[in-house]
């Protein structure tokens, strides 16, 4: 059984079990196929993170997981340095495991990759990583004097897994066409049932953690809702989630300020296995985030039969090209957004459309057997 060794900070561990996901999802797919371990990295503040850049201590070991905790500025100050550091604490570590990796995955090319690819080569190993557009996009960019370094990553990787098509675009501009292979590697969803589209002709439904209001752009949404309803007037908008009190009253303001609060309502936290029903009950799912590296919940809602409308440039972005079931919107234009949802609501082809599209190898895709399936056989041909 292939030993793969995954480096990554957004894995839930003893510190931190509320991480996302995205992560624990495909290793938990590819268990039994794969003999996955994981280190989980924690960042910690402070002045021993300028000292001594890296320093580290496991804080938590469990069979298949290390919890590991390293000092570094903020910001991605000394990014270089603390990676390092930390690839030769997990060399010294698995070493009195006797661990010996197949091959090593770096959960991002910003973070994780530098340590991969140093850990790569002091055990001469192959090394892998993954493309997270939100944080690559965001670090890459400011950090341009890493420029050659994650170039060098970026080329030197025996494999790319892109979470979207859009930030392998970008990185390509950046750094040069690969010479090795790249792979999409859609994250796995925790609902992936397929419901058929319903009749729901006149309702906007969006779902997202309240407390993150403001990155999932809800005032441009509330906007565009309000924008819509001149055009659709007995348009419906709901929103699931739950949040902190001030979050939620944050949210309850937007929408009173944007004179929909006689249409809407507020669903608050929808179960995940009940979260595909209260989807498909709805003519749109619309979310133009800020910033969003895959978006999960808009596979969930393509699957439970509703169109879905999501921001232009991120998130899921490459994937529909040419379907009127899933529509780009840019972010900053609460006009596009609406024009976007007015298009949905009165377009008689969409979940005809949407309907043959749950039954096709594209929608297959991104069903978490296939995932697991794609990724064993991706990670097969790199320990070749």
């Amino acid at each position: 059984m292939t030993r793969v060794l995954h480096i990554s900070a957004d894995y839930p561990d003893a510190l931190q079990p509320a991480k996302t996901r995205a992560i624990a999802n495909l290793i938990e797919a590819t268990a039994g196929q794969l003999d996955n371990f994981v280190y989980s990295l924690n960042r910690v503040n402070g002045w021993k993170g300028w000292v001594q850049p890296g320093r580290t201590a496991i804080f938590d070991a469990v069979p298949g997981l290390v919890t590991l905790r390293y000092h570094a500025p903020r910001w991605g100050l000394m990014l270089a340095r603390s990676m390092e550091a930390v690839a030769a604490a997990i060399a010294a570590d698995l070493a009195a495991r006797n661990f010996d990796p197949d091959v090593i995955h770096g959960h991002k090319l910003s973070f994780e990759g530098l340590a991969a690819q140093a850990l790569a080569r002091r055990l001469g190993k192959p090394f892998v990583i993954s493309l997270q557009g939100n944080t690559d996009q965001k670090v890459i960019s400011a950090r341009r004097d890493l420029h050659r370094r994650y170039q060098a990553v970026w080329h030197e990787a025996a494999q790319v897994f892109p979470f979207s098509p859009w930030i392998e675009q970008w990185c390509q501009d950046r750094f040069g066409t690969r010479r090795g292979p790249t792979s999409l590697l859609p994250c796995i969803v925790a609902s992936e049932r397929i419901l058929a589209p319903s009749e729901n002709t006149d309702t906007v439904c969006t779902a997202f953690n309240l407390d993150f209001w403001q990155n999932k752009n809800l005032q441009a949404l509330v906007e565009a809702i309000a924008i819509a309803r001149r055009e659709v007037p007995g348009l419906k908008f709901k929103i699931a989630g739950a949040g902190s009190d001030d979050a939620t009253a944050h949210v309850r303001r937007l929408v009173e300020q944007a004179g929909i609060a006689g249409i809407t309502t507020l669903s608050g936290r929808i179960p995940p296995e009940h979260i595909q029903d209260w989807m498909n009950d709805a003519a749109v799912f619309a979310l133009p985030s800020r910033r969003e590296t895959f978006g999960m919940v808009f596979i969930e809602a393509l699957l439970a039969g509703t169109p879905i409308i999501y921001p232009k440039g991120t998130a899921v972005d490459g994937y529909f090209a040419g379907t009127e079931f899933a529509r780009s919107a840019a972010a900053t234009s609460s006009q596009g957004i609406a024009a976007a949802i007015v298009a949905a609501i009165r377009s008689s082809a969409i979940k005809p459309q949407l309907r043959s599209w749950q039954d096709s190898p594209d929608a297959a895709r991104f069903l978490r057997a296939n995932i697991a399936s794609s990724y064993i056989a991706a990670i097969g041909s790199v320990a070749r």
